[in-house]
């Protein structure tokens, strides 16, 4: 298809579409003369995602490039290039400035076993609410049996964030232990699964990693209001109306 028929069943309009070729978010289709270039579904895909985290996950586009340059990274392998992805995009509550610059995403080596667990951040040195979380997220993954995860440790973007929102629930004197989130963890580790089930139904390494990066960046609001759905429909059963 040409440019024209790409932004029309996208959507997208055409001076969107050029924009995002300019901005490298968009492979440049296949040249058919020095004018003109072809584009195929492959294209119609990505650029239904790139506009999907810009305009509805409010990615910033630099953010959207990294993400979609791990997708892109063939020599990876698929655990890696599913982290490298996850990680490039925006974590809630967790990020602060000055996060340590491997923690952008997995490499090879940091992506495998290691042999030993990572420890706590400098910051639990002066922060005791943040001390008091590091311990009690290690506890947690202890109890779960995720190894991966607390291999990793302070590196992953996820694992910060749970740390520094703990942190904050101490601090703020709504403390928790891990009896009260390993309920909620073990429903998290169903949804990945499933969400790894969906995802291998898809033909490529690049698709997959696509569907995860849209899964996290798009469906993490599906499961928000499912949540509070059911609380009103457990509170409704126990209370009435």
């Amino acid at each position: 298809m040409r440019l024209a028929d790409l932004g029309e069943r996208s959507g997208v309009p055409l001076a969107t579409v050029k924009y995002y070729l300019r901005e490298g978010l968009l492979p440049p289709g296949r040249r058919i003369n020095a004018t003109q270039a072809e584009y195929d579904e492959s294209h119609l895909r990505r650029l239904r995602l790139v506009r999907a985290m810009i305009q509805v996950g409010r990615i910033p586009v630099a953010t959207v490039r990294e993400v979609l340059a791990h997708v892109d990274d063939d020599s990876l392998g698929l655990t890696v290039r599913l982290g490298a992805a996850l990680w490039a995009l925006p974590h809630p509550a967790g990020e602060a400035p000055g996060a340590p610059a491997e923690a952008a995403g997995p490499s090879r080596e940091t992506a495998g076993p290691s042999r030993e667990v990572a420890g706590p951040s400098r910051e639990t040195a002066v922060d005791p609410h943040r001390a008091a979380a590091d311990l009690l997220v290690d506890e947690l993954l202890a109890r779960l049996g995720w190894s991966a995860a607390r291999e990793l440790g302070a590196l992953s973007p996820a694992h910060r964030a749970l740390v520094t929102t703990l942190a904050t629930l101490h601090r703020l004197g709504y403390p928790l232990d891990a009896d009260d989130l390993l309920p909620y963890a073990r429903t998290m580790e169903q949804a990945a699964a499933h969400d790894l089930d969906r995802m291998e139904q898809l033909p490529t390494p690049r698709e997959q990693t696509e569907y995860a990066v849209a899964s996290a960046a798009l469906f993490e609001p599906v499961l928000l209001n499912l949540r509070r759905l059911a609380q009103c429909e457990e509170s409704n059963r126990r209370y009435g109306l």
